[in-house]
This record gives C-alpha cells, structure tokens and sequence, in this order.
C-alpha cells in the first residue's frame, strides 16, 4: 500500500491510500497532479511542499511536473528523516494501527483502520511537531549532523 498524506500548521489533507506499487508516473499522476497541486492552489504562494527521498518522488518526471506548476520543494536531507515532520506523524499513525484491537486482518481493514486513525491524530499533536522544527534543525546543526535528543 501507498500512502500520501499532507500536514500544515491548524489541519492536514485526507488520508489516500493506494493498492498499487509506487512508481514516479503514479506519483506525479496520482499525487501530485491531483492533490499536491490543488492543495497549493487552496495554500497559495506560502507553500512549501516536503516530500521524502523515496526513489519515485526523485523522477525526473516528477522534478518536471513540480518546476511547470512553479512547486516549490524543500529537500529532505537524505540522512536525516526525523527532520521531516510527516515521518513522526507516520510513525503515530503506524502505532495506532499496532495498538488496534482487534487488529486488521487484510487489506481492507487496514485501509479502513488507516483512514479511521489518519483522522484520529490529534491536531494539536501534529502542530507540535511542525513547531518543534527549528528546534530540531538548531539541534542537529548543532550537533553536527549526529545523533540528538530531539
């Protein structure tokens, strides 16, 4: 399964779920096209769009596609994940999935736990975690680029 889901400051996009192997014609079709581009269009000229380092997200076609929507990317140092504040919210959302009882059992349960625990995060959880970033940028500078506290 693949997922794609955004976070800013006050809200998050829903929660997509995808049966399908990633792939950089899927995410630049699926994903960016529609739904990273009409989200900034909703955000303006502010936004600021995060993704990871995931080999589809790193295609040519998908550096294309974000350059002819004037999308503005701001890179993941590859080394550093915990520096992207979705991979904290993933890692919420993967332990609220483990902590389920019952647990799914196939893929549709798991979709729909997916989509039930996207929505359950709360806000004020995710927002802590974006305002924490300089923190943790400061810290990492700080340190090197080795290990913190954070």
């Amino acid at each position: 399964m693949a997922l794609f889901g955004g976070i800013i400051l006050g809200s998050r996009t829903d929660l997509h779920v995808q049966s399908v192997t990633m792939t950089g014609h899927i995410y630049r079709d699926v994903i960016l096209e529609q739904h990273v581009r009409l989200f900034r269009g909703a955000m303006g000229a502010e936004f600021l769009f995060m993704d990871d380092n995931a080999r589809p997200h790193r295609a040519n076609i998908v550096d294309e596609c974000l350059q002819s929507e004037d999308i503005t990317r701001m890179d993941c140092p590859a080394y550093s994940p915990d520096l992207n504040p979705i991979e904290h919210v993933w890692d919420m959302l993967g332990r609220r999935i483990t902590s389920r009882q019952p647990p799914p059992t196939c893929l549709p349960e798991l979709r729909r736990a997916l989509l039930d625990e996207w929505c359950n995060i709360p806000q004020d959880q995710i927002d802590n975690l974006i305002l924490s970033m300089p923190r943790r940028c400061k810290a990492c500078i700080a340190s090197s680029g080795r290990h913190t506290p954070c």
